[in-house]
């Protein structure tokens, strides 16, 4: 696989029907919706369907990583299970944000210590930060000794105690990466080399036509109720969307293969494996009482090279149901004009090959070659996004 010049694109766009949900909901207990063309939609935030996207190709990968600010006391507790007293495995999780940095990382000393950013790590460091204080127990127990004797001294200015642990160390483990790090990206500005770029851009999911929060009044029975008594144990009334979203997110392959030190091979495997959780992964919010559980009705993809494409604007006039009703249909139309149109407009010289797959048996014109499953289409998108062109190949 050739380098690219300046960055190499592949889009996702789905077409995705669902029923009765509250699949995000915002501060107000209600949908979420937005303003799009003059209506309102209901929405799904990126942020709530990216999660379980990343939890699945962990559990894919069983390469697990935590978005945590409790690392001190996460650390405290393994040393306090190991028999360490509780004053010294305190004082040792402490020092693991002490000494990362020459000053420490920033933390909320009113919230038992905890970071005050949220760090993006490897689970399985955890082991490592615990083996750290173990290594250096001798040190944090006469560090600890010698900041109680100052602070116990008559007028003593309360301080921090210095630096114990090898801050090269710990830098090193907080700056180690899992493949959905080099995916998604971290923000940790405090360490230097430990803030990733996201190879992953992830949209709003929204409805290609006008909705809104629907109510759904409910009870529920006390079943040891006394004989003949009239009345519910419990009445409320939720809200619940339902419609045709349109789904889009993109992954930069330059900017993984870069996050995966060169490694293009992983970068296709990386990209494959997104693909299937994209289309296949539902949020889970109040899936027990909605089970929201369908399937996307389309599937697209367009490698491209400079810069990638949404087809949002598809949507931007509001889709009206078929003839006897759905959404769908009128929404697959819309979508084909779309890619034409941007096709005629900006050219395809840096579209490098495209494909979808759907549940209907009529083909789309302008979404490229059609494959009969979303198997097919995960290996041709690997091996399109592995092709070079003229116009980006250095």
């Amino acid at each position: 696989m050739a380098a690219y010049a300046p960055a190499r694109y592949a889009d996702f766009h789905v077409l995705h029907p669902v029923g009765a949900s509250l699949l995000n909901r915002g501060q107000d207990d209600l949908p979420k919706t937005m303003e799009f063309g003059g209506v309102v939609r209901p929405m799904v935030s990126s942020q709530a369907w990216k999660r379980p996207v990343r939890l699945r190709l962990e559990e894919v990968l069983d390469e697990h990583a935590a978005r945590t600010r409790k690392v001190p006391l996460r650390v405290t507790d393994r040393l306090k299970a190991d028999g360490w007293p509780e004053p010294l495995a305190a004082f040792a999780g402490a020092q693991i944000v002490r000494s990362a940095t020459r000053e420490g990382l920033k933390t909320e000393e009113n919230q038992n210590g905890i970071t005050s950013a949220t760090l993006y790590l490897p689970r399985d460091v955890l082991d490592d930060f615990t083996a750290l204080c173990t290594e250096h127990r001798p040190q944090l127990e006469e560090a600890l000794a010698a900041h109680t004797a100052q602070q116990a001294k008559p007028k003593a200015r309360k301080t921090k105690p210095d630096a114990v642990l090898p801050t090269r160390t710990v830098t090193a483990l907080i700056r180690r990466r899992t493949a959905t790090i080099n995916l998604f990206g971290r923000m940790l500005a405090e360490i230097s080399g430990a803030h990733v770029d996201g190879a992953v851009q992830m949209a709003h999911a929204f409805t290609v036509h006008q909705g809104a929060s629907q109510p759904d009044y409910f009870t529920a029975v006390d079943d040891w109720s006394e004989h003949g008594e009239a009345g519910s144990a419990h009445l409320q009334t939720a809200f619940f969307t339902s419609g045709l979203f349109y789904r889009f997110a993109t992954v930069n392959l330059t900017e993984l293969t870069r996050n995966l030190g060169g490694d293009h091979k992983q970068a296709l495997h990386l990209l494959a494996l997104f693909a299937e959780a994209f289309a296949d992964v539902m949020p889970g919010a109040k899936k027990t009482s909605t089970a929201p559980h369908t399937y996307p009705h389309l599937i697209h993809y367009a490698i491209r090279d400079r810069r990638s494409v949404s087809y949002a604007g598809a949507f931007e006039k509001p889709v009206r149901s078929a003839h006897g009703g759905g959404y769908t249909a009128p929404a697959v139309q819309a979508l084909s004009e779309h890619a034409g149109q941007l096709n005629r407009m900006i050219g395809t010289r840096r579209l490098i090959g495209s494909g979808y797959t759907a549940l209907q048996s009529e083909p789309v014109d302008h979404l490229g070659t059609a494959h009969a499953s979303l198997d097919d289409l995960i290996d041709a998108l690997a091996e399109t996004a592995a092709l070079t062109s003229s116009a980006t190949t250095v």
